[in-house]
């Protein structure tokens, strides 16, 4: 029991700042929360409680603004309930107790062959995707590292229900590995302040393609890369290369900003709709990664090019592809590849002609290479496949109440 209010329950999962474990409240009715548990003394762990508190705080948001803006949805963040520290042998730990979670949307996905989700649930979820990144940029902050991974499925309903006894009915029990460390002469004496035994984490969740309507609320996590534009200027993307803005190679001296965070939804959304990635890379390079941007968008912008010296290894001055044999994968071929093929191989339903236009409209400018040409989050809750695509099918998750 911690702080003789919460009780562990099981483990949840892991990263490499914090551990987080399924909770029971006690006081408030034995609800289920939350426990993420940080690495001792870690800065990212006090960066992470903050950039929460600055969520929560409804008088907090942008300098140019006095309250929330119309039509931007808060619930697509995680609430903190409480934090505290507890202090263990290698030192002393921050603790949130925050929105408990089943699995991310990345882990869905890895759990399908197919990798798809439902078509209203994919436009659902990208919708929420938009929603929490024009919250967070209403609040003055970017959030820094957007992938489907730091994206997760709420706790469902009936779960939250479940008495503990019948959760581990329905998930299993916590099972415990012992710790040992084999050396040349056998096994060894743990060393001071290491665990005898580690808890494997459960899982909750369920394949992309079993998701429901009603079941598919979300909300952004891992704030720890999250920073504030106005106060702080940052110059690095921790994101996933593949999913990197250009501007973070070829403006290296000019601070990210918003539109960083636009590029890296724009792939976001674009793995939730389809089956793969806009850029796929097994062992990305900086070179290769850009010449995958260049295939699917087109010529980078003047400078960018002619200052780009791999470019000779890929395309001739007009940007086509000196390779032959290789055919040039456009963004409408990129689609059809990534989306419409898997659907229609799996008698799901395709995308249709108006709302392809519009998508494909909204993701190209969000993949401007020129981060002030690229739309804000909130002006994207208006546009033509928001508003008669997305909006309709995340109202139907909003009527259910998760």
């Amino acid at each position: 029991m911690l702080r003789d209010r919460y009780c562990i329950v099981h483990k949840l999962g892991f990263g490499s700042y914090s551990t987080t474990w399924l909770g029971k409240d006690v006081s408030k009715g034995g609800r289920y929360v939350a426990i993420k548990v940080m690495t001792a003394d870690s800065s990212v762990a006090s960066q992470e409680a903050k950039v929460l508190r600055h969520l929560a705080d409804k008088t907090s948001f942008d300098a140019h603004r006095k309250a929330k803006p119309q039509g931007v949805d808060s619930t697509t963040v995680p609430s903190i309930w409480d934090e505290f520290t507890i202090s263990g042998p290698n030192g002393t730990h921050q603790c949130i107790i925050t929105t408990p979670a089943r699995m991310t949307v990345a882990e869905a996905q890895d759990a399908s062959y197919t990798r798809l989700f439902q078509p209203r649930v994919a436009r659902a979820l990208a919708a929420q995707l938009i929603h929490g990144v024009a919250f967070m940029h209403t609040k003055g902050l970017v959030h820094a590292d957007l992938h489907l991974g730091n994206v997760l499925f709420k706790l469902t309903e009936d779960s939250r229900r479940l008495p503990i006894d019948k959760l581990y009915d329905k998930f299993g029990t916590p099972e415990l590995e012992t710790v040992r460390i084999i050396g040349n002469g056998g096994a060894q004496l743990l060393p001071e302040g290491f665990p005898t035994h580690i808890v494997v984490p459960s899982w909750f969740g369920i394949k992309s393609e079993d998701v429901k309507l009603h079941e598919s609320s979300v909300f952004l996590t891992d704030f720890g890369e999250s920073f504030m534009p106005s106060s702080e200027q940052r110059y690095h993307s921790s994101t996933p290369r593949i999913l990197r803005p250009p501007e973070t190679r070829f403006l290296p001296e000019e601070p990210l900003s918003y539109p960083a965070d636009i590029w890296t939804l724009a792939c976001s959304i674009w793995t939730t709709l389809g089956q793969r990635s806009l850029f796929e890379l097994f062992s990305p390079t900086d070179e290769y990664v850009t010449k995958e941007q260049v295939d699917a968008l087109g010529m980078l912008p003047s400078p960018w090019w002619e200052r780009w010296t791999a470019r000779d290894d890929y395309f001739d001055d007009r940007g086509e592809l000196l390779d032959t044999t290789c055919r040039r994968m456009t963004l409408e071929d990129r689609f059809e590849h990534s989306i419409q093929a898997p659907r229609r191989a799996v008698g799901m339903e395709m995308v249709g002609e108006q709302e392809m236009v519009a998508l494909l409209d909204m993701l190209r400018s969000m993949l401007a290479f020129i981060p002030e040409e690229r739309p804000t989050a909130a002006s994207l809750l208006t546009c033509d496949w928001m508003t008669k695509w997305a909006l309709p099918d995340l109202r139907e998750v909003e009527r259910a109440g998760l």
